[in-house]
């Protein structure tokens, strides 16, 4: 009989754990949370020094009897659930739920599922930190209380189901705001000038940059500026005035943590915040790898620190030097502060690989082509995190056309460094490797030919999900575990639409943003919100009591609440209209929403009831008959795709299709495992997935 019990949240980690433990440990999972407060009512009285009232999650009643059963058992009780605050709630309800008061009950945390972390844990064991429990208690009483006294507002004055909450408000608002500036962005003209020049000598010219006069940098701004400059240089005597040499180094990117993995992956692999989750959660909690059996593949997921493991730095070290070069790893710590100087939650490490030597090439067949490329980016990272900059010869040239100015920029890489293992998203390195010839001052150089270009500026790009990761970020909203539940909320909600990799507000969410800006100004307040991050930190380190931000917070919500649903007038959301016809009366169908989704009815309701399913095109025409293809259910309920004019049409496929056309005989392709096959069943050429991805 197994001596001693370990619960952990999830059940996917109970094998790997029970595995490094053996037969002395019993090991089972509480599925997550076993306590919360009721779905009913808002569960916190104000009228009770707001005391929340917990009680037992529907459902979870028969495995709190079979976790008792074991509690009572077991000698000791050893609560493994996750390294956050959110965690550390968890097993404090855990001592409620499963009656643990009178049992040796100890906390074990791991950042990672490796036999190592879990033995070692269980060396340390601590009793729970109540400053973390609490930090969790006051963002769920905080939550709660908005959400369940202005959501009623928001179903009287808009739309029953509504639903509003105090992170997900404040990105809504900075999405609408960024649709407002684009909306009154006017593009401003600019010119840019290049010379082309040749040195004497030299087959190969050199593309010089026009920067401005003798007197400073100048912007052209109209094409009458332009052919000033231009008339002028045609006619001028082009000379080198100035040479500059120098050598430059770039700083390794930092190791990530949850919101630049977030933001990393929507980028390069473009995967949702919630996908880039749910699959670092996988491999987080492990995965079978052939000839090792199941084990967590990289370090706890939901993370705001860049710290990392001393002996982590000491293989790496080892590694880099063994496979690359001892040039390549290293030598410092590589430590750096978190961004806005906000506290970080440095009980964590980075989101690295448990071990680098397990690279993705070695555990490729064991992982979901989704998985290994997610593992892939993490690991290359991590790698060039701990791995020397690259090294640049960098050439500055200052040349003279008259009374004007042009300059080339240059850089030959002397050594590569990280870029062995990661190229960032965003490198936009400029000139680099471009061999100029040896320039010197007083050289006269010939003009080969000029090109003058008009611009306009761009307006702000709308947000995608990693650059509103970002920008939550930067503001100091939200903290790790909460970027992806709230941008899912408001997608869910559909105050805001996905289309390709942009977020869009839609009339609702216009509507409910205008509401709270106007009647509950300091929940969606940056600042605002902002600061109550920084005071949920200050909980955590035991600086000041929970129930103190809470009794200071609820007094202006409850006076905000009564205001607006004395003085906000009611908001008509008007249904989209489609491009359907009712066959029944005529008129233009409209989308509304149903328990099932989304659904076609005829806006005539209710002299005309007609209703129709809703096809969602999938952006591809219909080889048969040129139409849109669009996703449709068979009667129970299985996914196809088949031409929008229906029976008319013979097109149909299981799979969904791809844009992507057959090498050999031109028909659409449909994805198979890490292959795309072609359609035409006369053909069926496999061939790779595009480099750039399809998704």
């Amino acid at each position: 009989m197994a001596k001693y019990l370990v619960i952990v949240e999830s059940p996917a980690k109970v094998k790997t754990i029970k595995k490094f433990l053996g037969a002395n440990y019993e090991v089972m999972a509480s599925m997550g949370h076993v306590r919360d407060l009721p779905k009913s009512q808002i569960g916190v009285s104000p009228d009770n020094d707001f005391e929340p009232k917990y009680i037992t999650i529907r459902g979870k009643g028969d495995l709190i009897a079979s976790l008792r059963k074991e509690a009572k058992k077991a000698e000791k009780i050893y609560l493994a659930t996750d390294p956050d605050r959110e965690g550390e709630a968890i097993s404090w309800h855990l001592t409620y739920a499963l009656k643990l008061e009178d049992k040796k009950v100890y906390r074990i945390t791991f950042n990672e599922i490796t036999k190592n972390a879990v033995k070692e844990s269980l060396k340390h064991p601590r009793e729970i930190d109540m400053d973390l429990v609490d930090a969790q208690q006051a963002r769920r009483v905080l939550d709660r209380m908005v959400g369940y006294t202005i959501s009623p507002v928001l179903w009287a004055k808009v739309k029953r189901g509504l639903s509003a909450g105090r992170v997900q408000s404040v990105a809504l608002r900075l999405i609408c705001e960024r649709e407002d500036e684009i909306s009154a962005f006017i593009p401003e003209e600019y010119w840019t000038v290049d010379a082309e020049l040749l040195a004497k000598g030299e087959k190969k010219p050199l593309i010089a940059h026009f920067a401005g006069d003798e007197n400073g940098k100048i912007a052209i701004s109209s094409e009458k500026e332009k052919q000033k400059i231009v008339d002028a240089v045609k006619k001028a005597s082009f000379e080198i005035l100035e040479v500059k040499k120098g050598e430059r180094t770039r700083r390794p990117p930092m190791p990530f943590i949850t919101s630049t993995l977030q933001q990393e992956a929507g980028k390069v692999l473009n995967f949702s915040t919630q996908k880039t989750m749910r699959i670092a959660q996988q491999l987080y909690e492990g995965v079978d790898i052939k000839g090792e059996g199941t084990v967590g593949l990289i370090t706890y997921l939901r993370t705001d620190s860049t710290r990392i493991a001393d002996e982590a730095v000491a293989a790496a070290k080892e590694y880099i030097t063994e496979n690359y070069g001892s040039g390549y790893a290293r030598e410092d710590a590589g430590e750096q502060k978190a961004k806005s100087g906000k506290k970080i939650q440095d009980a964590h490490e980075a989101i690295r690989p448990t071990e680098i030597t397990r690279t993705p090439s070695s555990v490729r067949d064991s992982l979901s082509r989704d998985q290994l490329r997610l593992y892939t980016l993490i690991w290359n990272r991590y790698a060039a995190c701990r791995m020397n900059g690259p090294r640049y010869e960098t050439t500055n040239v200052k040349i003279g056309a008259g009374e004007y100015r042009f300059t080339v920029a240059a850089s030959k890489c002397l050594f590569d460094g990280f870029l062995k293992v990661y190229t960032d998203s965003d490198d936009k390195e400029s000139g680099d490797n471009i061999v100029l010839t040896d320039l010197k001052c007083g050289m006269k150089l010939t003009l080969e030919d000029i090109d003058a270009k008009q611009h306009f500026t761009q307006a702000p790009p709308h947000f995608t999900e990693s650059s509103l990761v970002k920008a939550l970020e930067e503001q100091g909203i939200g903290r790790p575990s909460t970027y992806a539940p709230t941008i899912t909320t408001i997608i869910a909600r559909r105050y805001v639409v996905k289309e390709d990799k942009n977020l869009f507000v839609t009339e609702m969410g216009e509507a409910v943003n205008r509401i709270m800006v106007e009647a509950f100004p300091s929940i969606v307040d940056v600042r605002f919100t902002a600061n109550l991050e920084m005071l949920l930190d200050n909980v955590e380190e035991g600086e000041i009591n929970w129930k103190t931000i809470v009794r200071n917070f609820y007094p202006d919500l409850e006076e905000a609440v009564k205001k607006a649903e004395a003085e906000l007038a009611k908001v008509e959301i008007r249904d989209e209209v489609s491009d359907v016809k009712c066959d029944q009366c005529g008129r233009m169908m409209v989308i509304k929403y149903g328990p099932h989704g989304k659904f076609l009815a005829c806006p005539g309701f209710p002299e005309c009831r007609n209703t129709k399913p809703y096809l969602e095109k999938i952006g591809i025409p219909c080889p048969v008959c040129g139409k849109d293809i669009v996703a449709r259910k068979t009667k129970k309920g299985r996914r196809f795709y088949g031409c929008e004019s229906g029976a008319e049409c013979t097109f149909m496929s299981w799979q969904k299709p791809v844009n992507v056309k057959c090498e050999k005989c031109g028909s659409l392709m449909v994805r198979k495992g890490n292959k795309l096959m072609c359609m035409n069943e006369e053909c069926k050429h496999l061939q790779d997935i595009p480099a750039g991805g399809i998704e």
